[in-house]
């Protein structure tokens, strides 16, 4: 809640878009909280904040958890911030006990995780991983014409810390995004993987004329393209159901005038899947779909594929220990598929991981009015900690008193 108040909106949301002031502050915030529970903070390139807990070995790569502080410019409170501050809960609940672990623990901040004002989404952890260029990624700008490289500095967030480094396993503590925990009455959702996708921008151009003298038979209306391109992209994800979605999230009309007809629409499509086969399905009907609207309307479509990932299994042993911490701290549990991408999806790539979910009500997300119960988020803090100690094993008592005195 005290994060929360960092770029609060009206409506109990928060805005706090990638590397702003108000990140900015919320990174501050945080680091400040990691540095009174005694961890060292690391910097990389491209933002990515790394807060570590020692550990016994420091010869072992850490166990690491998080998720981002961004957030969508209607976004709520939990959304990857959840994730986040589980793990400095962590770290503090072992402070409070005087556990100490073998290997070290290692909080993340992901940078750009929502993609909400720079392209690709999940930006930090897909350089952190090797997915994605850094100097590739810091040249893309946002719709002012800032450029990531630009935004880093003025927040003063661009590490001198090249990215990536190794990492034992990964987990991520999030809000489920979705109703199906709430509605089975679960309170742990053990993530067996993430949905795939691919991300198009579309330009539909037709031609602006005046809406009353021109007749209905020559117009070159490119909205009305758009309208039936809308209502394709819904019938194509319904097709490939359960396990597909299909969503136009952005519609640009130009000149959007009263009396125009439209003569260029700028449009995003994304398109999700549990299988490759059917995200290429789906690629194919759109494709289809454009050339089939295209001649008979004396439209140009022009589709940009800008962002594709397939569906990612996690870890089998992790998600194993999900199930267990949940079973044995006696919490109601259920595998679940994320619909949603995080920043586990491409740390799964290189290292083993799992995700945690917990019920959000009514299943809303990057809304402002995104809420979860606090004994459910506690819930999912003490299933996070039981892996993660599992994983980084505790120190014997002799290596324990070591590590204190050095911390």
């Amino acid at each position: 809640m005290q994060l929360a108040r960092i770029g609060a909106t009206p409506r109990g949301g928060v805005c706090r878009l990638a590397l702003t002031a108000e990140d900015a502050a919320g990174r501050d915030q945080f680091v400040a909280w990691a540095r009174e529970a005694g961890c060292t903070i690391e910097v990389d390139r491209i933002g990515n904040i790394f807060a570590r807990r020692a550990g016994a070995d420091p010869a072992r790569a850490p166990v690491m958890t998080g998720s981002h502080l961004d957030t969508q410019p209607t976004g709520g409170k939990f959304d990857g911030n959840y994730g986040v501050l589980a793990g400095l809960e962590v770290v503090r609940t072992l402070n409070d006990l005087g556990i100490y672990t073998q290997a070290p623990i290692e909080i993340a901040v992901w940078t750009n995780e929502e993609g909400s004002r720079f392209v690709p989404v999940m930006m930090g952890s897909g350089v952190f991983t090797g997915v994605f260029a850094l100097d590739e990624v810091l040249v893309q700008v946002d719709r002012d014409g800032i450029s990531v490289r630009d935004a880093l500095a003025a927040v003063g967030y661009a590490g001198e810390h090249a990215p990536g480094h190794p990492v034992a396993a990964y987990f991520e503590a999030h809000i489920e995004q979705g109703p199906v925990l709430e509605h089975h009455g679960d309170v742990i959702g053990a993530v067996t993987g993430a949905l795939g996708q691919t991300w198009y921008d579309l330009e539909i151009m037709g031609m602006e004329a005046h809406a009353g003298p021109t007749p209905m038979e020559t117009r070159r209306d490119a909205l009305v393209v758009a309208s039936r391109l809308v209502a394709r992209v819904n019938e194509i994800a319904l097709a490939h159901a359960p396990n597909a979605r299909g969503t136009v999230g952005f519609v640009d009309v130009f000149p959007n005038s009263r009396n125009v007809i439209p003569g260029r629409v700028r449009m995003t499509v994304d398109f999700r899947s549990d299988s490759e086969e059917g995200l290429r399905r789906m690629d194919a009907e759109l494709q289809q779909a454009c050339r089939d609207l295209e001649r008979p309307n004396e439209i140009g479509i022009a589709l940009k594929t800008v962002v594709n990932f397939p569906p990612r299994p996690f870890d089998a042993g992790l998600v194993d220990r999900v199930r267990e911490a949940a079973r044995a701290i006696g919490l109601p549990q259920r595998d679940i598929v994320s619909g949603a991408a995080h920043d586990a999806v491409h740390l799964a790539q290189q290292v083993p991981a799992a995700m945690i979910f917990v019920p959000c009500r009514d299943g809303i997300s990057h809304n402002e009015i995104e809420d979860a119960q606090p004994e459910h988020l506690e819930a999912g803090c003490n299933v996070l900690l039981e892996v993660m100690l599992q994983e980084a094993g505790i120190a014997l008592a002799e290596q324990a008193v070591s590590v204190a005195e050095g911390a």
